[in-house]
């Protein structure tokens, strides 16, 4: 190595600190030293927690939501079928019912025709009894 190569070096590495000089090591009560020469038990590191409860709790939550779902539709869709069958039942009824009216109202109009056919005559002063009253009333009295 040349001169130059040297110094060059020598700059190169940091400056060295001074050396202290350190305390002695001495042995503390209750150490290795009363005891003996004994290893001792350490505990391993902490391991990082296991996924698997976190995924079994989102699992579980996905099938009961899943099944609530599916018997909320199941519930909706027997509701449907049972309100269209009472809807027909409604629709029916109102047939019967125009059917009896119009019955009706064809018996009112033949009325008079039939009491004739069966000699009937009309009154010429009808008499009633009030209901509220309990008194006898005449046609004319109305």
């Amino acid at each position: 190595m040349s001169a130059s190569t040297a110094a060059t070096a020598r700059a190169a590495r940091p400056a060295e600190l001074p050396r202290t000089r350190r305390a002695p090591l001495t042995a503390v009560s209750g150490g290795a030293a009363q005891r003996g020469s004994r290893l001792d038990v350490v505990r391993a590191p902490l391991r990082s927690k296991s996924r698997v409860p976190f995924l079994v709790l989102c699992a579980t939550l996905m099938v009961v939501s899943l099944v609530a779902v599916l018997v909320l539709n199941t519930t909706l869709a027997r509701g449907s079928y049972e309100m269209s069958e009472l809807q027909g039942e409604v629709a029916q009824t109102a047939q019967d019912v125009q059917g009896l009216q119009e019955d009706l109202s064809a018996a009112e109009t033949s009325l008079p025709d039939k009491a004739r056919s069966l000699g009937m005559v009309p009154a010429e002063n009808p008499t009633m009894v009030s209901l509220r009253t309990g008194k006898v009333v005449r046609g004319t009295d109305r």
